[in-house]
């Protein structure tokens, strides 16, 4: 008899905007659904499996999106810069 046991994490981020009031065309005070991202990864026995990534609008989330290493890193340095150049115009 072979026993296997799997050691299985689901680990989940949710990123959201924050939700921000504005008036419409008509002078009424509307706020923005929901919007942001959700990002997920499972490690099976210490090991990455796979990550995914959907956008969410509101109530409504986009097909799961699979990323490799290599679309992660580039992900990373992405944002990186996004937020070097954000920092940069902030002081």
């Amino acid at each position: 008899m072979k026993r296997i046991q799997s050691n299985i994490v689901n680990v989940g981020f949710t990123i959201m905007n924050t939700p921000v009031t504005a008036k419409d065309g008509q002078g009424n005070a509307r706020t923005r659904k929901a919007q942001g991202l959700v990002l997920t990864q499972a490690i099976v026995n210490g090991q990455n499996q796979g990550v995914s990534l959907r956008t969410v609008n509101g109530a409504q989330k986009s097909a799961a999106i699979q990323l490799d290493d290599a679309a992660l890193t580039d992900l990373l340095a992405a944002v990186n810069e996004v937020l070097a150049t954000t920092e940069a115009n902030a002081k």
